[in-house]
């Protein structure tokens, strides 16, 4: 076989391998035994559970919202092409962060003890805020929230 034929064959190969390496979408986690990037906590709470995808598809879990935030102020979030979260009324099911709205409310506990839950849509969290009590929050309003407290999350 000559051998621009066997560099092309091997330039193929690389560029496959290279295409199916960055896919970008979310891993499933493994509760249980998947370990948070953040915290190395054990990930076990379907509800609270979150992930971030890079742009050359790395994934990173969390054991809830309140680690990934916490994260987020370590890297260069212009890396980042996917924020995820489980949200509370379907546990174990991603939505992306940015269209999630988010509850605070000392009556629903979060594994960080932040009390901090993600839902699908803002009709849920209001009808969980009018049980529960709280404070609801947009992606946006919960990163301001976050930036503003200054002491960022608990570890």
């Amino acid at each position: 076989m000559p051998l621009f034929k066997i560099i092309r064959i091997g330039t193929l190969i690389s560029l496959f391998v290279m295409v199916i390496s960055c896919n970008i979408s979310p891993r499933p986690i493994d509760y249980g035994t998947d370990g948070c990037h953040y915290c190395s906590m054990t990930i076990v709470d379907r509800q609270h559970a979150a992930q971030l995808v890079t742009k050359k598809g790395k994934t990173f879990k969390f054991d809830a919202i309140e680690c990934m935030l916490n994260h987020m102020k370590e890297i260069d979030t212009s890396t980042v092409a996917l924020y995820l979260c489980n949200y509370y009324s379907e546990p174990g099911e991603f939505i992306s962060s940015e269209k999630a709205t988010y509850l605070i409310s000392d009556n629903i506990p979060s594994p960080m003890g932040e009390f901090l839950t993600a839902f699908d849509s803002v009709e849920s969290a209001s009808m969980a805020k009018e049980e529960n009590g709280g404070v609801l929050y947009s992606w946006n309003e919960l990163l301001n929230h976050m930036n503003n407290r200054g002491d960022v999350f608990s570890k």
